[in-house]
């Protein structure tokens, strides 16, 4: 059995205008996940459950052994969570959070936090109010990170960061994975943040889990074939393909399951391959999320 540090079974919530619909997600340890959803998707309200801050209204849900919310008080020690909207007292200096931190959480590694200061160029005698906001962000990484946290869950953690802000980041974040038994899910809107760090990657929309695959998954299976077919061949059937798009002659097939046979098959039938393009992932998410919506309107 694989190890896992979070397990959603068939996990449900209802709202008066949402519905997280049956969601069954696996977070293998020592991995990063990229939770990708636009706004309103139901990225939040799955953090929620999963810290114990909402209950569900069916499924089972497992965190670091601990079955959620029954057991949330002991989970919750070995959980780090970040958001870019996070609050910490504004009156009060990094020290004194720091300090704070440190007098609750026993594995807290100080070493590790002071060199958090410097890599992130902090003064801890400074007081949070006067903080820039990347500034905030790093603050509350620093105090997630130092506490050594088996499982660092980040809600949006990049938005609103300058580039700098976000490249000091985004790799702290690679490098606290040099520990294999450490895990971290990551959820966002912007793709090419997860698509640098991640290598599991889930897609949720309108509360729905779309896919859930390790990263290179995703980007082997999904590709854009740009054909040139003859007046007299009609255009190939090739499985998972998507959509259509270019013109009769010229058409333009986005499939989510390629495989190198496909070519073949496009030439013995007497099309012509112009082109086999790969996609990024900001791409693949926009075509999974308009396919689904597509289907679902029919």
């Amino acid at each position: 059995m694989k190890d896992l540090t979070v397990h959603f079974e068939g996990v449900s919530k209802r709202y008066p205008h949402f519905d997280l619909d049956s969601i069954d997600l696996e977070l293998p340890t020592g991995s990063i996940m990229g939770f990708i959803g636009a706004n309103g998707a139901g990225k939040s309200t799955t953090i929620r459950i999963l810290m114990g801050l909402v209950h569900q209204d069916k499924g089972q849900v497992n965190v670091l052994g601990h079955s959620m919310p029954a057991d949330q008080a002991a989970a919750k020690f070995d959980i780090g969570f970040v958001s870019e909207d996070m609050r910490l007292y504004g009156a009060a200096t990094l020290r004194w959070h720091m300090e704070f931190v440190r007098s609750i959480y026993p594995l807290w590694d100080q070493l590790y936090a002071e060199k958090l200061l410097h890599r992130f160029d902090l003064k801890p005698q400074q007081k949070i109010k006067g903080l820039s906001h990347g500034q905030r962000v790093k603050a509350a990484l620093l105090l997630a990170l130092a506490r050594r946290p088996r499982l660092l869950v980040l809600d949006e953690p990049t938005t609103g960061l300058d580039p700098v802000a976000r490249h000091e980041v985004l790799g702290e974040l690679m490098a606290v994975l040099a520990d294999e038994e450490r895990t971290i899910l990551f959820s966002s809107h912007n793709t090419q943040d997860v698509e640098q760090i991640s290598d599991q990657i889930t897609f949720i929309d309108r509360g729905k889990i779309l896919d859930s695959y390790d990263k290179e998954t995703f980007l082997d299976r999904w590709r854009r074939l740009r054909l040139v077919l003859p007046e007299s061949i009609a255009l190939p059937h090739l499985p998972g393909v998507i959509d259509v798009g270019g013109s009769s002659r010229l058409p333009v097939l986005t499939t989510n399951r390629f495989e190198p046979a496909m070519l073949s098959v496009c030439q013995d039938l007497g099309a012509t391959v112009q082109a086999v393009d790969s996609m990024t992932l900001e791409e693949i998410f926009v075509t999974s999320v308009q396919y689904r919506r597509e289907t679902l309107a029919v």
